[in-house]
């Protein structure tokens, strides 16, 4: 048997990270977050789509493009412990694996024709930066896929932290529409790691074009400014 086989990209996603500072940390935990799933020309065929506007969620294979390495190692520090625990590597959704491969489930918000890309899939709740390459596009089946009574080992639930963000709406004027509930939403789920808690400290990641820059005291997160890229 062979060692290996080669993948293909089908496509990329376009969406606000512009580095990976700021994404949630599991896909689905802020739905206000709307991503583009564009095809690469080998698979701009709306053949390939068929049917796929009768599910309501995808699932979405991709490559950790921005930590592939040349090594691995058999545990991890997860930030849901503080970065202070090592785990198996194969325990977590670490993007530091053998094959960087990551899994992410999305809601689809609807199939649409470009006239230069061809279909393109309009996705909610994605946990990817923009340019992240996709392998492959499933369904999401409930009857087989959820598993309410499933135990969630060292993270059981979703964070019950949430931060009460400040920011002013003439900040938030300067983001296109569709991104300003989206980055308030993402500000609330705290992005910083989660071993940091300085409260002199200053943030700041790229978000739909431009620079937020914000701090956290406690529990309430402001944010100090909003610049265009």
């Amino acid at each position: 048997m062979a060692d290996g086989f080669s993948v293909n990209f089908i496509a990329h996603i376009r969406s606000d990270f512009q580095t990976k500072f700021g994404i949630p940390r599991q896909s689905g935990l802020v739905e206000e977050l709307e991503s583009t799933v564009v095809f690469t020309p080998e698979y701009r065929n709306p053949d390939a789509l068929r049917g796929i506007e009768g599910f309501s969620h995808l699932w979405l294979i991709w490559q950790f493009s921005g930590a592939v390495r040349s090594s691995w190692s058999p545990t991890v520090r997860p930030p849901r412990l503080g970065g202070n625990a090592r785990m198996g590597v194969f325990a977590t959704r670490s993007p530091f694996r053998p094959n960087p491969i990551g899994l992410s489930c999305v809601r689809l918000l609807g199939v649409e024709e470009d006239r230069e890309l061809g279909p393109v899939l309009r996705v909610a709740g994605a946990d990817l930066m923009d340019g992240t390459p996709i392998l492959d596009i499933k369904p999401y089946l409930p009857y087989v896929d959820a598993h309410p009574e499933a135990t969630g080992g060292f993270a059981p639930a979703a964070p019950e932290r949430r931060l009460t963000v400040d920011c002013s709406p003439a900040m938030l004027e300067i983001l296109p529409v569709e991104s300003r509930a989206a980055l308030l939403g993402v500000l609330a789920e705290d992005p910083r790691p989660a071993y940091q808690d300085d409260p002199d400290r200053v943030y700041g990641f790229g978000f739909a074009g431009a620079e937020v820059r914000f701090s956290v005291d406690g529990e309430r997160l402001t944010v100090l400014s909003v610049k265009k890229n």
